[in-house]
């Protein structure tokens, strides 16, 4: 198979991993450096996770929230998007390992000059990872489809159900973790069982339904100030949602889930169809692929040390970054920044100015994170914001919250629709997204 982007013999090649936040922005600030991109992606597109819940709840849909790759970099002639799977790296050879996901053509050998891995992260089930299956996450669009058809499909089995038990144990819903997404997820279950659906059912009632938010801390929203998380809480509570803090799930199962309540050492079943999973995350794989040939320390999340320019221990060639790494702080002591995009789309463009500045003879300064705040939504006007210190609830950090999102949203047409979508939405308190789609095509 013809080798990527070989349009320009001898010219310096950067490969890319990830078509994320960090990945997308480094792609993005090498438009003008003398430089061969490909970027390697399992997907076609890039997906704006911050809004993959809304998806999840039928506020959204999925093209709304996601543009192709090819797309985004159409005028971009330097960059070639390879559709794939990267099984692997040759260090020593520089190459990294890719297996095709449309044809099965065998292993893909990509050269380099420069490496750029921004792997990203996944959930972590801590250990019990058979309840991926009956706990979905949010984190990927597929999965995001995958919890939208099971949060409609509880309210048409309560519809249909006779037994008042198995009715509340349909309307129901636990989220776990109480993180900005935890928070956001079950706010949107439950304004959509009391505002979007009492109107579109006969027999159950939706507004019956009960959202749990158990979260193993104190709070929610640990990464903001208390005043916030308590505001948060309390918003919470105003909409319809449960918090149960200091709880930690045990069990999962297709027809509840096991809590313990930390204080008291109880335990207790709850009856619920529907969990959703947004506690904990571990590295992508592919830092452990990079740590295990150059020595580079994991934490027990499957993060990876990087030195302060990103660059791997021994492989100076080698930059990763974003959720899958950690960086040496000047005392040469790791530092874990927070799991967010900002962090990896600064990383992004660092990494794209640390590939310049040696091709031009340079040598770049540490990386350095610059804090630019924390945004969470809980409902309908609802939100909190710490944004440089100012700290903000209700309904100026929702609108705060509004324009940041829509700001970073990749593409015009993609944000015109959200800002339309959310428009209609608002006045009239509707979903127009609330479709159920099974996984095969048998007919009815």
């Amino acid at each position: 198979m013809a080798q990527p982007n070989a349009q320009h013999p001898g010219r310096h090649r950067v490969v890319v991993v990830g078509g994320g936040f960090g990945g997308l922005q480094a792609v993005k600030a090498l438009r003008h450096a003398p430089v061969d991109i490909t970027l390697i992606d399992r997907r076609n597109f890039h997906l704006f996770q911050p809004l993959v819940y809304q998806v999840a709840t039928g506020a959204l849909s999925p093209g709304e929230i996601a543009a192709p790759l090819r797309w985004i970099f159409r005028r971009q002639e330097d960059v070639s998007v390879l559709l794939a799977d990267v099984t692997g790296f040759d260090l020593e050879a520089h190459e990294v390992v890719t297996a095709p996901v449309v044809d099965d053509t065998g292993p893909q050998r990509v050269p380099y000059d420069t490496l750029i891995v921004a792997g990203g992260s996944a959930y972590s089930y801590f250990g019990h990872d058979e309840w991926r299956d009956v706990a979905p996450e949010v984190k990927s669009l597929e999965s995001a489809l995958d919890v939208r058809r099971r949060i409609l499909e509880a309210f048409e089995a309560a519809e249909l159900e006779e037994d008042p038990a198995r009715r509340a144990a349909w309307l129901t819903f636990v989220v776990v973790g109480a993180g900005p997404t935890g928070v956001e997820m079950a706010g949107q279950i439950s304004e959509l069982a009391r505002d979007t659906l009492p109107r579109d059912f006969r027999v159950a009632d939706p507004r019956q339904g009960r959202v749990l938010l158990v979260e193993q801390a104190d709070r929610v929203l640990t990464a903001f100030p208390p005043k916030l998380s308590k505001r948060a809480e309390r918003a919470l509570e105003r909409i319809g949602v449960t918090p149960m803090l200091r709880h930690l799930v045990t069990g999962v199962d297709e027809e509840g889930v096991t809590i313990e309540d930390e204080d008291g050492g109880e335990t207790s079943r709850v009856p619920a169809r529907t969990v959703i999973w947004a506690a904990g995350v571990q590295a992508s794989g592919l830092a452990a692929a990079l740590a295990e040939p150059t020595g580079a320390e994991l934490d027990r999340t499957g993060r990876m040390t990087v030195n302060a320019d990103l660059s791997l221990p021994g492989h100076p060639e080698v930059l990763a970054l974003g959720d899958m790494v950690r960086v040496a702080g000047p005392d040469g002591a790791p530092i874990t920044y927070p799991g967010v995009a900002p962090v990896a789309m600064q990383q992004g463009r660092y990494a794209a100015r640390v590939v310049a500045d040696r091709l031009r003879g340079r040598r770049s300064p540490p990386f350095h994170y610059l804090d630019k705040g924390n945004l969470a939504t809980i409902g309908r006007a609802k939100a909190v914001a710490d944004v440089r210190g100012l700290r903000l609830s209700g309904l100026l950090a929702w609108i705060t919250w509004l324009a940041v999102h829509i700001f970073y949203l990749v593409g015009f047409q993609n944000r015109m629709l959200v800002v339309i979508r959310w428009a209609i939405s608002f006045v009239t308190r509707g979903r127009g997204a609330r479709l159920i789609t099974h996984r095969d095509d048998r007919p009815l």
